[in-house]
């Protein structure tokens, strides 16, 4: 049996730095970089000059930057795959 836990909540603050942390991917991989959101705010030069702190917190405030899907395992994170 494969237990799947499907869950559409915005992500806090600290569920998404431990997923930064754990994944060793760079925290650009986690923006939504063809949403709506993310092209209105010119995140892509921000991200580029931002502190990792500044941008975990941006995309805690606004779940609709984070890339999805998000697979969350305990040995590896996926991010964005089709």
């Amino acid at each position: 049996m494969v237990e799947r836990n499907i869950s559409t909540d915005r992500p806090n603050k600290e569920e998404l730095n431990g997923w930064y942390q754990k994944s060793e991917l760079p925290l650009n991989k986690f923006f939504n970089t063809s949403g709506k959101l993310y092209k209105e705010l010119n995140l892509k030069e921000k991200v580029k000059t931002s502190s990792e702190d500044e941008l975990v917190s941006l995309l805690s405030t606004h779940g609709m930057l984070v890339k999805r899907p998000l697979v969350i395992n305990d040995d590896f994170i996926l991010v964005g795959f089709k």
